[in-house]
């Protein structure tokens, strides 16, 4: 073997091997800036000793897609009436679990008939942090409005502007995962008003921990780009401040609860299929009072992920982008959490919201409220053997923490549409 070619194949197996490790938080950080995915590239890559995301959610930028963007997504104007097989192995689930689960299921698996299940999917729910899917979209809508002709240009902003937290972003439990690329420092935390994040890292947060206060700054940026269309790249933080003040609370509201609902019908998911009304925390809602009361269903949720599958909001590459930034590579919980989904590629979103009374006898824990305890899970499933699916489980088990029920149905969930193939 020569030297020259001894060289090359060199050169082509590093090529190989930088391939075979490519995953979607590399990939995603090249094309967003999402300084946690860059961690993870690094974990992946051994430069940090930390645990690696699980098999599915390695999944590569290029892999990600949707899958009704063609003759079979036409068929799905409507929901199908339930595949009686597949109805009854649903019904056969339920029996002896609390009696408030609802639930939605499709199998969309290529090659296969669309199969379609439902148990009390029209039963109303708060949708809790299910909501923030309603926020992405209203992103991805009014982005359209800035630059209705360059998917490119939106991605751009995404990735440039930068937004300060404010009173808009506190009060919030969830922490987020702050990286230094330069320090290599790491910490989880909460959202501080000086935070300074770009409009991608913001989403992030919103989606991939469910920060409470980036939901809100994602909100709060988009009733600014409904506001200010194309001159919304250059607005300082002063100007956008200066609106907030200077604008009537009536006129704030009814603007910011029709950017976050008007996307959802034009889908055709009813008024009380799933709404938003009120912003996600205190300092926000300060700012912009509350109107009209959140509720979601099973059904307003499936009907939201097959207009994702079918790149219904705003056009394919912002539905896939939606898609993208659904993918599950930080730590899976509840429904995700299950064993069988350990090498499927997961998006997904969890909700939950709780309230306590006194009772005699009760004392209250987290997620176990005995006023009102909703628990949801919405998820598109692509399994490794080519089975995709998508779950819309909801709960309201009074007295419980039933992220242990919703992780077994997603084990039971999976097997079925596994028997029913």
């Amino acid at each position: 073997m020569t030297t020259s070619l001894r060289v090359f194949l060199t050169i082509l197996i590093a090529l190989f091997a930088t391939a075979e490790q490519s995953v979607y938080p590399i990939d995603g950080y090249e094309e967003t800036g999402i300084n946690r995915l860059l961690r993870l590239q690094r974990i992946v890559n051994g430069e940090i000793d930390a645990p690696k995301p699980p098999p599915g959610a390695q999944k590569s930028i290029t892999d990600i897609r949707l899958h009704l963007t063609d003759a079979r997504g036409d068929s799905l104007s409507g929901l199908p009436e339930p595949d009686p097989q597949l109805q009854k192995s649903v019904r056969d689930i339920f029996p002896t679990l609390d009696e408030s689960y609802s639930i939605t299921l499709l199998d969309i698996t290529p090659g296969r008939t669309i199969k379609y299940a439902q148990l009390k999917e029209k039963r109303g729910y708060q949708p809790g942090s299910v909501g923030k899917l309603a926020v992405l979209a209203a992103l991805f809508n009014e982005l359209d409005t800035v630059f209705p002709n360059s998917f490119a240009k939106k991605q751009e902003l995404l990735r440039t502007k930068k937004v300060m937290a404010g009173s808009w972003g506190g009060y919030d439990e969830h922490e987020i995962p702050v990286y230094d690329p330069e320090t290599g420092t790491f910490e989880n935390r909460r959202v501080k008003e000086s935070d300074v994040f770009s409009l991608y890292e913001w989403t992030d947060h919103m989606l991939s921990v469910s920060n409470n206060g980036a939901a809100s700054v994602v909100w709060r940026e988009s009733i600014l780009m409904r506001v200010y269309g194309k001159e919304y790249p250059q607005l300082t933080e002063e100007e956008a401040n200066r609106y907030f003040k200077t604008t009537p609370k009536k006129e704030l509201s009814k603007i910011a609860m029709a950017i976050v609902n008007e996307p959802l019908r034009e889908i055709g998911i009813g008024n009380e299929e799933w709404r938003l009304g009120r912003l996600f925390t205190s300092g926000a809602s300060q700012i912009i009072p509350p109107s009209g009361g959140s509720i979601g269903t099973p059904l307003g949720l499936m009907k939201f992920l097959i207009a994702i599958e079918k790149g219904e909001f705003v056009d394919e590459k912002s539905s896939l982008e939606m898609k993208r930034l659904m993918y599950m590579t930080d730590r899976r919980i509840r429904y995700a959490a299950s064993p069988a989904l350990t090498d499927a590629a997961v998006y997904f979103k969890s909700g939950s919201l709780y309230k306590c009374q006194q009772e005699e006898g009760f004392k209250c824990g987290k997620y176990m409220g005995n006023v009102y305890n909703y628990m949801n899970s919405v998820s598109i499933v692509e399994q490794p053997d080519g089975r995709v699916y998508l779950v819309c489980l909801m709960s309201n088990v009074l007295k419980k923490n039933s992220a242990s029920d919703h992780f077994t149905l997603a084990s039971r969930i999976d097997k079925l549409i596994k028997s029913n193939s």
